[in-house]
């Protein structure tokens, strides 16, 4: 059966269950997106490698990607292989020296190993049918289209983000320190991102 490589493109919360979030997946040189609900913890761990942020300790998928490359194992690549009554399965494809092995893994903790391993993500034409929504072409016949991946994480929730617009620098990074310290990543991109944002205009 042949693989079908997918990126990320978006981490947003989920509109259909509460405290949940979405992690989005796209078709390389595709219209198609795998959309797939995970908990905060491992959209937590995905956002961190995303936006390449340094924990003060190894979150628990650093620890698995030191522990691994302490003992030489090598991550191939993710397949997300199955899918049954809207459950994700997915494969983890390891190598030693000596053999290659397929583990099984949720695949939430699969995509944020891939993250930090670089490594490609798979999964098969019939469950991108089953599950994939298909986006339409917006680009102008003619244009190519970029090639610079753009990664989104996106927050569909009020969760005081709102209120960034209202604060000054000086507040702003006060708060991202304190988010930092909690380890609430999702919330220091969002105020990073408004500290950014703020910065260029002033240039």
């Amino acid at each position: 059966m042949k693989k079908i490589e997918l990126e990320i493109v978006a981490l947003s919360h989920s509109i259909t269950q509460t405290h949940s979030y979405a992690v989005v997946l796209g078709e390389v040189n595709g219209l198609r997106r795998l959309p797939i609900v995970i908990g905060g913890f491992e959209a937590q761990a995905i956002a961190v490698a995303l936006e390449k942020m340094q924990p003060s300790r190894p979150l628990t998928h650093d620890l698995m990607k030191n522990f691994m490359n302490a003992f030489a194992v090598d991550l191939h690549e993710i397949n997300i292989c199955d899918l049954q009554e809207g459950i994700f399965y997915s494969k983890l494809v390891c190598s030693t020296e000596n053999d290659t092995v397929e583990i099984d893994s949720r695949t939430s903790d699969a995509i944020a190993l891939a993250v930090r391993f670089g490594c490609p993500i798979y999964t098969y034409e019939n469950i991108l049918e089953s599950a994939g929504i298909l986006m339409e072409d917006t680009e102008t016949k003619g244009k190519k289209k970029k090639s610079k991946k753009e990664v989104l994480v996106e927050d569909e929730q009020p969760t005081g983000n709102e209120d960034l617009k209202t604060m000054t620098i000086e507040e702003l990074n006060n708060i991202l320190n304190e988010v930092l310290d909690s380890e609430d990543y999702i919330r220091a991109i969002a105020i990073r991102d408004e500290i950014n944002s703020r910065n260029k205009n002033k240039k």
